[in-house]
C-alpha cells in the first residue's frame, strides 16, 4: 500500500530490486540517448549551465525587476555569486550525463525564476514578508536520523502547520485571486520522478500535499544541500560550508512569513525542518530566536549508510561517473562536520530544546512524543495523539521501511 501524488491513500506497485546503490532505471539510458539524438539533429539545444544563459532562460517567464523586491544588497549580491560559482562547480566537477545537464539547467532556471517571482511579489505586497508568525519548532538533526519522522508526527498536531511539499518547491504563491495550480504541478512532477527513479518513495515518502521539508526553499536561495546530493560539486560545496549563510536565511524567513500569511496558519507553530539546518542553526536561529528545538540522535554509523544510499541513487540517474567511494567518505566527512556544528550551538542555546534518540522514537514513539511535549512546555492533546497515530500507520504502510533493508543488504554483498 502507497498513497497518492496528493497525500491521500492510494496503491502503487512496489519498486523493482535494487541489487546496487549505484542501480538506476532503464529509463535513464534511454532518456540520455534521446537528448543525445534531438541535440544532434536541432530538434532541441543542448543545454548551458552558465549564469547568463540561465537567467535569461528564467526572465522569459519572471520580471526581470522581480530580483530586488524585498531584499538588501547583499542578499542580492549572494545569489549571483553562488550561481556563479555553482555553475562553475558543475561544469568543472559534475561530470554530468545528459539527463543530468538538462535536469541542472532547469533546476537552476527554476530557482532564478521563483526568486524573481517572489520579489515581484513582495514589492506588490510587502506585508508579506514580515507578516506576523507564531514561534515555530525546529527539526534539527542529521539526515536519516530520524528527522522526518518527527516532523511528521508533530506536524499531524491540529494545533501546528507544516509546510507542504508542493509550497516547498514552489515557493511563490498565486495572488490572493488566483487558484492555486501548485498541488497539481508538484503531483505532476512526482510522476516523472518516479519513472525516473522507482525507489523514490522507499527512500522519502513523497506527496504533492503532504506535510514534507522545506528544502525547496534554501534550493530556491541556491543553498548547497539540494545540489550536492544529486551532483559532485566539491568546490561549491567548500565554498558554501564556509560562506555566512545569513542571505539564504534572510530569504528563507520572508518566504516563511508569505507561505504563513497566504495559507492563513501563521497563528499556529510551523514544524521546520531540512536536515542542512545542522551546518546552519545560528543562523536559522537568529532568524526565529524564539523557536523550540527538537534535535535528533541516531549511531552515526548507521545515518552514513542510509546517507549513501540516498546520495548513490540521486546521483546515478544524472552521471554515469558516479564514484560509491567517493560519495561514503563524503557522508562519513559531512555527519562529522554537522555533528560538530550541531554541539557548538545547542550548546549555546538558551531556549526550550529536546533530544530524541532515534532508536528509543522507533522502540515507543508516544513516549517519545509525549517527551518531547513536556519538554518543550507544549499540551498534547487526545487529537493530536488520535492525528499522530494515522501519521505513523500511513508511514508504516509505505515502502519508506524497505530502504532499511536494502542498504543493509547493500553492506551484505
Amino acid at each position: 500500500m502507497m498513497f497518492d501524488p496528493f497525500g491521500g491513500a492510494g496503491t502503487r506497485p512496489d519498486p523493482p530490486p535494487r541489487p546496487h546503490p549505484l542501480t538506476r532505471a532503464p529509463l535513464v539510458g534511454k532518456a540520455c540517448r534521446l537528448l543525445v539524438r534531438a541535440w544532434r539533429s536541432g530538434l532541441a539545444t543542448r543545454p548551458v549551465l552558465d549564469p547568463d544563459t540561465l537567467w535569461h532562460w528564467a526572465i522569459r517567464s519572471a520580471p526581470a525587476d522581480g530580483e530586488r523586491g524585498g531584499r538588501s544588497e547583499e542578499d542580492v549580491a549572494d545569489f549571483r555569486l553562488r550561481l556563479e560559482r555553482l555553475c562553475n562547480s558543475l561544469d568543472g566537477e559534475a561530470a554530468l550525463n545528459p539527463l543530468g545537464l538538462t535536469l541542472a539547467h532547469g533546476q537552476l532556471v527554476r530557482a532564478i525564476r521563483h526568486r524573481l517571482q517572489l520579489g515581484a511579489l513582495w514589492s506588490a505586497e510587502p506585508h508579506l514578508a514580515a507578516h506576523p508568525i507564531a514561534p515555530p519548532i525546529i527539526v534539527v538533526g542529521q539526515m536519516r536520523s530520524g528527522t522526518t519522522r518527527i516532523h511528521r508526527l508533530l506536524a499531524a498536531d491540529p494545533a501546528h502547520a507544516a509546510t507542504r511539499f508542493c509550497d516547498s518547491w514552489h515557493p511563490c504563491p498565486p495572488r490572493a485571486w488566483a487558484p492555486d495550480l501548485r498541488p497539481l504541478w508538484s503531483a505532476w512532477s512526482l510522476t516523472v520522478a518516479r519513472k525516473l527513479d522507482p525507489w523514490l518513495d522507499a527512500i522519502h515518502p513523497f506527496g504533492a500535499a503532504r506535510a514534507d521539508e522545506e528544502l525547496g526553499w534554501l534550493a530556491a536561495a541556491l543553498n548547497h544541500c539540494a545540489y550536492e546530493t544529486q551532483w559532485r560539486i566539491p568546490s561549491f560545496t567548500a565554498f558554501s560550508e564556509t560562506r555566512d549563510p545569513a542571505p539564504v536565511y534572510r530569504e528563507f524567513e520572508r518566504v516563511l512569513r508569505t507561505d504563513a500569511a497566504r495559507r492563513a496558519n501563521a497563528h499556529r507553530r510551523r514544524i521546520l525542518k531540512v536536515p542542512q539546518f545542522a551546518e546552519d542553526i545560528p543562523a536559522l536561529i537568529a532568524r526565529f530566536p524564539d523557536a523550540l528545538v527538537v534535535r535528533t540522535k541516531r549511531d552515526p554509523a548507521q545515518v552514513s549508510a542510509s546517507a549513501a544510499s540516498l546520495v548513490a541513487n540521486q546521483m546515478a540517474i544524472q552521471s554515469d561517473a558516479t564514484d560509491l567511494t567517493w560519495i561514503e567518505a563524503e557522508c562519513r566527512r559531512k555527519i562529522v562536520l554537522r555533528e560538530a556544528r550541531m554541539d557548538v550551538a545547542l550548546h549555546g542555546f538558551a531556549g526550550p530544546l529536546v533530544e530524541v534518540s532515534y532508536a528509543k522514537l522507533d522502540g515507543d514513539w508516544p513516549a517519545q512524543i509525549a517527551r518531547i511535549y513536556a519538554r518543550l512546555g507544549l499540551t498534547l492533546t487526545d487529537a493530536a495523539l488520535g492525528a499522530m497515530q494515522l501519521e505513523q500507520t500511513r508511514a508504516k504502510s509505505g515502502l519508506h521501511r524497505a530502504h532499511a533493508a536494502s542498504y543493509r543488504a547493500f553492506a551484505q554483498a
